[in-house]
């Protein structure tokens, strides 16, 4: 308790600083006073007098230092003096502070905006309760790693699993509803009863889905989302119980959804309700279009689900044989299945910002080291005068934590904006793919990173200039200044620390290059087709209006006459999915005449109009194209891609043979009668799959894509599309006008390439930025510093071109070392990367040479400046210098 209250006394005597000054000063004045009248009494002379009372009592000094120790914390009391040094200091030297705080604050932000997106989308939990026990439910294939499941295949899983508390699927759909230019087609989710249970949502108004609202034929109810109850039907309490016409059918209103409810895999679905299990496709098991969520029992980790999933797949798979053959499962977690995909591309971003981060380290670092070398006398001094090593080192680490501490705070405050610049970069139907978006912002992570990056700042500021100061002789800085001892070490050291930044810098630079050439070549793919002046629009009609194959035909007739009249308009036609969506919608097929051991063979499968490889520009192999005639009542036909043909019919003619089901069913026989050249059915980045194109007469749909060829822009005739066929038709919805060529460069895959090297590619102009300023400045200084050697070179008859050969190849050397141990890295990190780049090598040489000759372009400009002076220096004022 002694202790405790000796302490407490002295950190209260840090306050009131002048008043306690003032009485101590008071106090050692009537004490001096008094040994002084002592002194006199005994018949010293008033000055001996005084002198010996100054020498008895050690010098008041001394004594007010020790007074002050008593009633202070000594340790803290030298903090404190130090920072206010450190201010001083540092506010002495603004274009220092200002270069050095800019610089660190440019690589903190950078560092702090990639890990918010990397803190939203991989750290923080879903917005669910209990978020850890939600999973992901695939079936998976040698074709589809996470492949959508059946409907009989759920109820199979959701009775025979011994992990799963609950298990449930959903699907996207849509709903016509009337608007006030007519049909506005709307989204919408069908899902199993439980799927909000399993969830964890509580409804805002009203209740839940039940299993009484699954059986066929039952009525029909829905659920509203908060923003389609609030602006399609002005927020009132009483819509609960009320009828609404979707897609001309009547619903009940049963409740409302939360306002925070998001569900990523359906962004913008307004309406919710129960599945559709009336159709031919819910009675097949081979037919995949629901994906399964579940919530694990206490006590399951995934890996047991997964195990358990995979025995239940096995066994259908062995009950089932002609529709689960090659079909097992997978389980992983729901945090994993949403953000998983983003994860490559943001662990690139934040290692790219972490290297940006490293190089701004080590140019202040150099900066502080040149600071220190330019004080080294007044070091020196005061370690003459008796300062201790620890109390010299102390001021460089005051200071070094009011500048990082000053940078990291700048840093963040930017972080607000480049988050934000960063998320308005990202299309806004792409964005409601990302959910973690709405969870970016400042917390206290972010926080809690930005204080470790300014105590690592703080450390390599401070270190840098102690161990320099510690390994160097102190009395050097009082026998030669601050020139000789302070040129031969800023040239060691600083040369290292160039070094280290151009290797980054060729990190960087050599990473942008290779997402520049893979964003090239993916965008340069061969298509199969000509994508430029092609403009699409989605069509959807009511089914109770449209829903026979007659009505379909008719209506998708009269789309394309309409369409194919418009001014500026080519051609028109139609598909079921557009090329360069996605490799699904799938067919199991079997060759007639061809050996059948039970085994699948899916291919993509598309239903299209008459005129629609015409229309695309698609080249067509051998045989002939469908003519609008081949409709219901002639018999089947197809055309096959190229891929296919070769597969299936190496050396062989297809035209003429005949596909069809796993059973060869007579219905289901088509025969071949042409093959196109290969069209990009999915992604960018996807392998080419066998495809199958039937005519859309003889398969039609109420649903369907319509593209057509322009002769001008095809954006003056995107809103045309909409209009013309609402003349037609005010119950038929439109949505989705979009030209071609900007559906591929907005789509997924390429915006995520284009982001990587967007974003990489600013982090290496950057690092390239840091890395020429860094090496001009010790070029410069070395300059400097050997003005007297450069001048008796020249004296002794030096020419110009030689003095520029010297410091040019010092530079070069400096680049050289860089480059070629950043090549070294830019080929590991390449490697490390090599999923996210597409027809490009980690070690494309190419690449490699073109980034290595702007790093040494750019290092030779930094070294010529310097040279020049060099060169042009009197070798008379140079030796007058020293």
């Amino acid at each position: 308790m002694r202790i405790l209250r000796a302490w407490a006394i002295r950190l209260l005597g840090l306050f009131g600083k002048q008043r306690r000054e003032a009485d101590m000063a008071a106090e050692i004045d009537s004490l001096l006073d008094m040994h002084t009248a002592d002194n006199l009494r005994s018949g010293m002379p008033q000055e001996q007098a005084r002198r010996a009372a100054l020498l008895k009592l050690g010098g008041t000094e001394a004594l007010k230092e020790a007074y002050r120790e008593r009633s202070t914390a000594p340790v803290i009391e030298h903090l404190m003096r130090d920072f206010r040094f450190a201010f001083r200091q540092l506010a002495k030297s603004p274009g220092f502070t200002a270069t050095a705080g800019l610089v660190l604050a440019l690589g903190v932000c950078a560092s702090l905006a990639i890990f918010a997106f990397v803190d939203a989308a991989l750290i923080q939990p879903l917005p669910y309760p209990d978020p850890a026990r939600l999973v992901q439910v695939t079936e998976t294939s040698a074709e589809f790693r996470d492949a959508n499941i059946s409907l009989p295949n759920y109820h199979d899983w959701k009775r025979m699993n011994t992990v799963f508390r609950s298990l449930d699927v959903f699907t996207g759909s849509g709903f016509l509803v009337d608007g006030p230019t007519g049909a506005e087609p709307a989204r919408a989710g069908r899902v199993s009863s439980g799927f909000f249970r399993t969830l964890g949502i509580k409804l805002l108004l009203g209740r839940d889905l039940t299993e009484a609202d699954e059986p066929p034929g039952g009525p029909h109810v829905v659920l509203l989302t908060y923003g389609a109850w609030r602006q399609r039907y002005g927020g009132r309490f009483d819509v609960i119980g009320r009828a609404v016409r979707l897609s001309g059918e009547v619903y009940t209103v049963i409740g409302v959804l939360p306002e925070d409810f998001h569900f990523p895999p359906m962004p913008r679905a307004e309406f919710w309700t129960t599945l559709d299990s009336t159709g031919e496709c819910a009675t097949r098991r081979s037919c995949h279009n629901l994906d399964a969520v579940a919530r694990l029992k206490d006590g399951v980790s995934v890996a047991a689900a997964d195990a358990d999933m995979k025995t239940v797949a096995h066994e259908l798979e062995r009950e089932y044989p002609d529709s689960n053959r090659g079909y097992s499962a997978s389980v992983i977690p729901e945090a994993e299945a949403l953000n998983g995909p983003f994860r490559p591309i943001l662990m690139v971003l934040m290692a790219g910002a972490g290297l940006l981060l490293l190089i701004a380290c080590v140019n202040v670092a150099s900066l502080v080291l040149l600071r220190a070398e330019g004080r080294r006398r007044e070091m020196a001094v005061r370690s003459a005068l008796g300062a201790s090593m620890p109390r010299l080192l102390s001021q460089f680490a005051t200071e070094a934590v009011v500048l990082a501490a000053a940078a990291s705070a700048l840093g963040l405050l930017l972080t607000r904006w480049a988050t934000a610049g960063l998320k308005a970069l990202i299309p806004a139907d792409m964005a409601l793919q990302m959910p973690f978006l709405l969870k970016l912002g400042l917390n206290s992570r972010l926080i809690a990173v930005a204080a470790l990056l300014a105590l690592l700042a703080a450390a390599i500021f401070a270190l840098t200039p102690a161990l320099h100061l510690v390994l160097s002789r102190m009395s050097e800085g009082l026998t030669e200044g601050s020139r000789g001892s302070a040129g031969r070490a800023w040239r060691r050291l600083g040369s290292r620390l160039v070094v280290a930044e151009l290797a980054v810098a060729m990190v960087l630079l050599a990473g942008a290059g290779l997402f520049e050439k893979s964003l090239y070549r993916l965008l340069h793919v061969d298509l199969g087709f000509q994508p430029d002046h092609l403009a699409t629009i989605v069509v959807g009609a009511p089914n109770v209006h449209y829903g026979s194959n007659q009505q379909s035909i008719a209506l998708a007739r009269e789309v394309v006459r309409k369409l194919d009249s418009l001014p500026g308009v080519r051609s028109a036609a139609l598909t079921s999915v557009l090329p360069v969506s996605f490799n699904g919608n799938t067919d199991w097929i079997r060759i007639v005449g061809k050996p059948y051991h039970g085994g699948h063979i899916e291919v993509n499968e598309r239903d299209v109009s008459s005129d629609f490889f015409r229309t695309i520009g698609a080249k067509l192999v051998r045989g002939r194209y469908f003519s609008d005639g081949e409709d219901l009542s002639q018999p089947k036909v197809v055309i096959v891609n190229q891929t296919l043909a070769n597969k299936y019919f190496p050396g062989e003619d297809p035209i003429g043979r005949q596909i069809g089901d796993k059973k060869l069913s007579p219905k289901s026989l088509k025969t071949i009668i042409g093959v196109v050249d290969d069209i990009h059915e999915g992604a960018l980045d996807s392998p080419m799959w066998p495809a199958e194109y039937h005519p859309f007469n003889q398969d039609p749909g109420p649903y369907f894509e319509v593209v057509v060829r322009t002769s001008q822009k095809p954006e003056a005739v995107l809103p045309e599309l909409g209009r013309a066929i609402h003349q037609l038709h005010s119950d038929v919805g439109t949505m989705g006008e979009a030209t071609m060529e900007g559906r591929i460069a907005d789509s997924m895959t390429a915006w995520l390439h284009r982001s990587a090297a967007w974003l990489v590619g600013a982090f290496a102009v950057a690092a390239l930025l840091l890395g020429v300023v860094g090496l001009y400045g010790v070029i410069a200084y070395s300059v400097s510093q050997r003005t007297r050697e450069i001048g008796v070179r020249m004296a002794l008859g030096a020419q110009q071109r030689a003095v520029y050969q010297m410091i040019l190849r010092d530079g070069g050397r400096l680049a050289l070392f860089g480059i070629a141990l950043g090549a070294a890295g830019a080929v590991i990190a390449g490697t490390l990367a090599q999923s996210l780049l597409f027809g490009v090598r980690s070690w494309d040489v190419e690449t490699l040479l073109a980034v290595a000759g702007i790093l040494g372009t750019a290092a030779l400009l930094a070294s010529f400046a310097p040279a020049r002076r060099a060169a042009s220096t009197n070798p008379c004022d140079a030796l007058r210098m020293e």
